[in-house]
């Protein structure tokens, strides 16, 4: 079996980023799961993984540009494993341990400093920590960080490799 070359793969990352992304929004429109602060995080990482992918996959490089594009992926393949994780972690702890529910992110960005709003969503809120959907056991935020880290890993290898 031969592996698809890197634009091939880079172009498949950009598309289950965009699955990621479309599945967000219907769960947002049609199954009416508002997302929360580090949902929207999670969505912006995933976001500007899609589009490294994507630029990946239009550039096609070789010799340095390789590893350009797989230090591109790094920030948000971290980003969004850090705050899924986060989020998963705040899911999971006991009632009388869950932050409480804060202010919205629109009314934060309008109101605080960007150093005072980024502290506050990673402290989360009590609307993070409620488990609205669920696949096999797992909360979203659950998926997300292992889709970030799998689409990550993956994206980081194949844009390093020679072939």
């Amino acid at each position: 079996m031969t592996i698809p070359d890197k634009r091939i793969l880079n172009f498949a990352g950009f598309l289950m980023c965009a699955a990621l992304m479309g599945y967000a929004l219907y769960a947002q429109h049609y199954l009416m799961l508002e997302p929360c602060p580090l949902c929207i995080l999670q969505r912006i990482a995933v976001v500007g993984m899609g589009l490294v992918f994507l630029l990946a996959a239009l550039h096609n490089p070789g010799g340095v540009g390789r590893f350009v594009y797989a230090l591109f992926l790094v920030l948000p393949m971290s980003l969004g494993a850090i705050v899924a994780g986060r989020h998963a972690w705040l899911q999971m702890l006991p009632e009388d341990q869950v932050p409480a529910c804060g202010p919205g992110l629109d009314y934060m960005w309008e109101n605080f400093p960007l150093a005072d709003v980024i502290n506050m969503v990673f402290r989360g809120s009590g609307e993070c920590a409620d488990v609205d959907w669920q696949l096999l056991g797992l909360s979203m935020p659950a998926w997300v960080f292992i889709a970030v880290i799998a689409l990550g890993s993956i994206g980081i290898w194949n844009n390093v490799r020679r072939v």
